[in-house]
């Protein structure tokens, strides 16, 4: 490849990178708020599950922005579609910063949404395109690394300043970060773009395709599984588990790693043994969420069940996703920001519900009650597909084996040599 695409053979261009380091940014940006819990609570004088409203916010917002905003740029050119979102991103932090309002952080999280989906659905066209046909699986895995990233490191450290110097620290952090993001975008992705004509139809033509939907759905229950826990982790760590608050951001980087191991292991599983590896790790998710409720008393139980709770949680998500793309077939970018979009109604009904849960009489052990439910439900989705593609299969080989007997009427068509 050309020095012009900042790379050399065999590696990754440098925008690929550069891309990871904006969903790094906007990955923290979503999760962060979860050790923020508190801290938020108590700053805009509210409860912690109207703080949690925070999280289904944002979700919301990715909800609605990654398809419409992939649509409205489609033809939009990408470098400057990428720099704009960052800039969105960056004022939205400002003015949450700056607020005292709850509603005003509120709708700030929002306008932050729309330009986190605007950025994902085209930043990760740019990348695997950057990257090529033979490395773009390796480029996606980045980008989504970037994510997975965030929650080993951005949230935890994001947790950790809040505590010392209160939680507009993040927000001007994340502010600050994401400027100067939007200038390395500006420097690294150039202005003339090679990219196939994209067809609107073709992009909702891909739309009728069942399976797509059923591993859309899978992507829903199990993220809104694993958030319905986590958007509430910190209150069951600290008053349930006894962990100091001070401890709490160890245990976030305990679900990080989690999370970091579950994205690798369930991608490279996922390759040869999709279905096996959804079913499994979706069980093992419900599992460990279900056993958070009696065992979660126990600082050293509770650190592990969040561990793993990352672990097999997020085994699911690169499989889901890749098999998504795989369906959308030739339109790939409104399906890659639909399986975006269906993560937060995951994030989004999760933590809602988890935060009803919370203001119940189960207190704090609702959200983990709330999450198995959700989490055991992924099973049916992938249990559907894994249905449809044994039939799948076994028509095809019924027809190959149909087609081996059959008495050929067809006369030759090369000359006899005899």
């Amino acid at each position: 490849m050309s020095s012009a695409s900042g790379t050399t053979p065999g590696k990754l261009p440098i925008v690929v990178w550069v891309l990871a380091a904006g969903t790094f940014l906007m990955g923290t940006t979503e999760f962060v708020i979860a050790g923020l819990l508190p801290e938020l609570a108590t700053g805009l004088g509210v409860s912690t599950s109207q703080a949690g409203l925070l999280i289904t916010a944002f979700a919301v917002g990715m909800i609605i922005g990654a398809p419409t905003m992939a649509m409205a740029t489609l033809r939009l050119p990408q470098r400057q579609t990428l720099i704009l979102a960052l800039s969105v991103f960056s004022l939205g932090h400002v003015v949450a910063a700056l607020s005292t309002s709850f509603t005003v952080v509120l709708a700030a999280r929002v306008v932050t949404a729309l330009a986190t989906g605007a950025f994902w659905s085209v930043g990760f066209v740019v990348a695997t395109a950057a990257a090529g046909p033979q490395r773009a699986t390796r480029a996606t895995g980045v980008m989504i690394g970037g994510l997975t990233l965030a929650n080993v490191v951005g949230v935890p450290i994001g947790s950790f300043a809040g505590q010392f110097v209160g939680w507009r620290g993040p927000f001007w952090a994340l502010a600050a970060l994401s400027a100067l993001a939007a200038v390395f975008i500006g420097r690294f992705i150039p202005a003339r773009e090679e990219r196939a004509t994209v067809s609107l139809r073709a992009e909702f033509g891909a739309l009728r395709q069942g399976r797509l939907w059923l591993a859309l759905s899978a992507a829903v229950f199990i993220m809104g599984g694993v958030l319905a826990t986590y958007s509430y982790v910190t209150p069951l760590l600290t008053d349930r588990a006894g962990i100091p608050a001070g401890a709490v951001p160890f245990v976030l980087i305990a679900f990080g790693v989690g999370a970091l191991g579950g994205t690798t292991t369930g991608g490279r599983l996922g390759e040869h043994r999709p279905m096996a590896t959804t079913l499994t790790a979706a069980a093992a998710t419900a599992l460990v969420l279900f056993l958070m409720i009696p065992l979660s008393v126990n600082a050293v139980t509770a650190t592990i069940l969040v561990f793993l709770m990352g672990l097999t949680g997020f085994a699911v998500n690169p499989v889901v996703t890749a098999l998504a793309m795989r369906f959308a077939g030739d339109a790939p970018t409104l399906t890659s920001a639909l399986t975006t979009s269906a993560f937060n109604v995951g994030v989004a009904g999760g933590s809602f519900i988890a935060g009803a849960a919370l203001d119940s009489s189960l207190g704090v052990t609702g959200p983990p009650l709330v999450g198995t439910v959700i989490a055991a439900l992924t099973l049916l989705p992938l249990i559907a597909l894994a249905v449809r593609g044994a039939s799948g299969k076994s028509r095809v080989v019924a027809q190959r084996t149909a087609q081996a007997h059959a008495p050929s009427d067809q006369p030759a068509r090369t000359p006899s040599h005899h």
